[in-house]
């Protein structure tokens, strides 16, 4: 709830009250109502039978060798969702779901072999953050902290909610972070770009580009079939950028298939003209997933070719032996699923 509805859910008291709620949950992460001991015990009593806090219960916790943390996530009706930390010098990076599996039938891609169970509320969203922030004592405000929408879904087939947990995370009385530090990521769904590029308060955008060509992107990403790589580049080339702003292509490279010179000079001739870089991301592995990963002189070759035409960088693979690297989120729980050892 924003502070409106939370004012709505409490009608008989001072507008003063739906402040300090508001503050107490997005700024202090308060996890139960007893916590927040600016309000009276009868009202403090009253809430807890009107609404719960809906922070994301622990259902597993997974640690990889490089530091980051993969979160199994239970949420009330007992649906898992997946959340990441990859903590870093400098600066942390939460990876936060969606939608709780994902519609969207990328061939490369785990996520995409469970389907779409639902989406995610706007408080499910927010509460990712709200958890680890808490959990690890991160500060939105004074660390340098980002989130990417780059988890479990397809963050534009459920952008209400995506666009009020962005409201939710940078309201200055609230989490209080910037849309600078907020991205989110699409397999090209034009009009909901179109929609998100209306909105005052909104992430970032990045695109998942990942093929040279129209055919090869249709393999890749069926959805291509109904949302053309001409137009997505044409919305692309229409989107309202802020002055600070530029989009991110992500690009997986798949081993003999997207990776050759001759598609990184495609490549660099689609974005030709656009404010944009370009992350190149080498497959991350996983059961099911029928492509290879490139050798690394391979993947910097293919960054040399468009570096030399935009910035190109190549994303370095974070948690990959606990499935936690882009692509690998399949709700993994158990030692026998993930050949891992769950933290107590």
């Amino acid at each position: 709830m924003d502070e409106e509805e939370i004012r709505a859910l409490i009608p008989d008291q001072p507008a003063y009250r739906a402040r300090q709620i508001y503050h107490a949950l997005y700024r202090n992460r308060a996890s139960d109502w007893d916590r927040i001991t600016t309000l009276p015990r009868a009202l403090r009593s009253s809430l807890s039978e009107k609404a719960s806090i809906g922070l994301p219960g622990i259902d597993c916790e997974f640690a990889s060798r490089d530091g980051t943390r993969r979160y199994l996530l239970k949420l009330a009706d007992g649906k898992t969702v997946e959340t990441v930390l990859m903590p870093e010098e400098g600066r942390d990076t939460i990876c936060i779901s969606t939608q709780v599996g994902c519609p969207v039938d990328c061939k490369f891609c785990l996520t995409a072999l469970m389907g779409l169970e639902r989406n995610l509320t706007a408080g499910e969203i927010a509460g990712q953050v709200l958890m680890v922030a808490e959990r690890h004592k991160l500060s939105p405000v004074t660390s340098r902290l980002n989130v990417v929408m780059m988890g479990q879904g397809e963050p534009l087939l459920n952008l209400p909610s995506v666009v009020k947990a962005t409201r939710l995370l940078t309201d200055k009385d609230g989490v209080g972070m910037s849309e600078r530090r907020i991205t989110v990521s699409t397999s090209g769904i034009i009009p909901r770009i179109e929609e998100l590029g209306r909105e005052p308060v909104r992430p970032k955008l990045a695109i998942s580009l990942n093929a040279s060509t129209e055919e090869q992107r249709r393999e890749l990403m069926p959805i291509t079939g109904k949302y053309h790589l001409k137009d997505l580049l044409e919305a692309c080339r229409a989107y309202p950028l802020r002055s600070w702003e530029r989009l991110t292509f992500e690009y997986v490279l798949l081993k003999d298939v997207n990776d050759t010179d001759a598609d990184a000079r495609r490549v660099a001739r689609l974005l030709a003209n656009l404010k944009a870089k370009v992350n190149l991301i080498a497959l991350n592995p996983g059961p099911g997933i029928p492509f290879g990963t490139p050798d690394p002189e391979r993947v910097r070759s293919f960054q040399g070719i468009v570096a030399r035409s935009m910035a190109c960088f190549i994303r370095k693979p974070r948690g990959r032996d606990i499935y936690a690297a882009c692509g690998q989120l399949k709700r993994m729980g158990s030692e026998q699923d993930a050949g891992l050892l769950a933290l107590s």
